[in-house]
């Protein structure tokens, strides 16, 4: 049994691992393994959801398991992932839960565990928590400890104010604000509004069965519709727990992490506020972002797909900024994780300051056409042992040599085998890519 993904416990919910009983344990162990290593902490963890239907009964669940080890849960609502890893160390909390399944569909759900610093749980903690639930009898449904917490995303909101200048304001500026019908739909368009922005909203009626559905980061074509229709000065679209965001300039195009990233860097260094000239990427990176940091005298430090590996990295490296192309930037110098609210107000504040509009990022680098496939397969085999799909891959590599990259690895989150490809012809990675995926589906089995 592995419970833990890349990015928490997750699945359909109702189905393993998402079904009350087995919450009602992971609830347990959880407080049993956090009661070992956090000391001088109330026994109190923070609990936050997304606008999912099934958020509720999960939350309530694990909260039962939490009780029979003495821990209660402090809930704050509806609010985002990162709020939370603001939140947890703030309220001097044992630690945090977030019931959320990010980007994916509204079926999904999840749980993702935060230590007492605001940081993703430990591997180690996630396994000593897997151990505990296996051999753990089942927990009985009880009452739950619990109370709510409603000043908690007040703070936050104030905690974002404060990481900007003091004279900041989106005064005179049009925004076309996506939320996915999820966490911040009844936070973001209202706090820009306060900022000075106008705001024309998208995604911000949540249903509890419309989260992520045609719009926000994974869809944003409504977002750059509604710009170009508005004739606003840009568009940000969050996913469900916004963690994440993709950017929109005024005319209609996308600027995803990769966009970010460069104009981050660019002014950082600039302000001499970029610590050893170096920014964590993951290999997912274009290579025209890397051809432009290598010019700029920016060492691009790459790390595997997952943001929990860029916040180590740049912990370990002391930098203060890296992401992914899928909008999860992470200001480490103001949080650990990635925040898309947070990332749309660092870099409004940029442009504000070098008075630019937001197609100055889109003139930063010229992006190399990319490829990306996601195959449906029935398992994840290591590729290192599957030969067929390795000569696929080896072969397009040959091909593309030092003007394109190929890479391949399974989602943690779903049953996907993800297929990257870059390089100087679009339609030779297409069939490249579709090479390998046929190759895939003969040896994995498709789904």
């Amino acid at each position: 049994m592995e419970l833990f993904g890349t990015d928490g416990v997750r699945g359909i919910a109702g189905a393993y691992p998402l079904q009350k009983k087995l919450l009602r344990k992971l609830g347990a162990a959880a407080a049993a393994v956090y009661r070992e290593h956090v000391r001088g902490r109330k026994p109190v963890f923070l609990l936050g959801r997304d606008t999912r239907g099934s958020g509720p009964w999960i939350a309530r669940a694990f909260a039962q398991g939490a009780a029979q080890r003495g821990v209660a849960l402090r809930d704050v609502g509806v609010t985002s992932t990162p709020s939370l890893a603001y939140l947890v160390p703030h309220r001097k909390a044992m630690g945090g839960v977030m019931i959320s399944a990010s980007h994916n569909p509204a079926a999904f759900n999840g749980i993702k565990l935060f230590g007492p610093r605001g940081r993703k749980c430990p591997d180690a903690w996630e396994r000593r928590i897997e151990q505990e639930v296996r051999r753990m009898p089942d927990a009985p449904a009880r009452k739950a400890a619990w109370r709510r917490d409603p000043g908690a995303v007040r703070d936050y909101l104030s905690f974002l104010r404060k990481t900007l200048p003091p004279s900041f304001s989106l005064k005179g500026m049009s925004l076309v604000v996506d939320c996915s019908h999820g966490s911040l739909s009844r936070i973001a368009p209202s706090f820009l509004r306060r900022l000075g922005a106008r705001v024309w909203e998208l995604g911000s009626k949540p249903s509890g069965r419309n989260i992520n559905r045609g719009c926000g980061s994974q869809s944003p074509e409504k977002m750059q519709r509604l710009v170009l229709e508005k004739n606003a000065d840009g568009g940000m679209a969050f996913d469900g727990d916004a963690d994440r965001v993709i950017l929109c300039d005024e005319r209609g195009r996308l600027l995803d992490g990769d966009y970010v990233l460069a104009c981050a860097a660019r002014f950082l260094k600039e302000e001499k506020r970029l610590p050893g000239n170096a920014v964590v990427v993951t290999v997912m990176a274009n290579l025209g972002l890397l051809k432009m940091l290598k010019a700029k005298k920016i060492e691009a430090v790459a790390t595997p797909v997952g943001d929990r590996w860029v916040s180590e990295k740049l912990e370990e490296r002391g930098c203060v900024v890296g992401g992914e192309q899928s909008g999860h930037i992470i200001f480490h110098e103001h949080l650990p994780t990635g925040d898309g609210l947070l990332t749309a107000l660092q870099i409004l504040d940029m442009l504000r300051r070098r008075r630019q509009p937001l197609s100055w990022i889109y003139s930063l680098f010229e992006k190399y056409p990319q490829v990306l496939l996601n195959v449906h397969v029935k398992e994840k085999r290591p590729l290192e042992k599957c030969r067929p799909i390795q000569k696929e891959i080896e072969r397009a590599r040959r091909e593309l040599a030092d003007q394109g990259r190929v890479v391949v690895r399974y989602s943690g989150t779903e049953p996907l085998l993800r297929i990257m490809m870059e390089g100087p012809s679009e339609s030779r990675l297409k069939e490249l890519a579709g090479l390998i995926a046929h190759k895939a589906r003969q040896v994995l089995g498709a789904a």
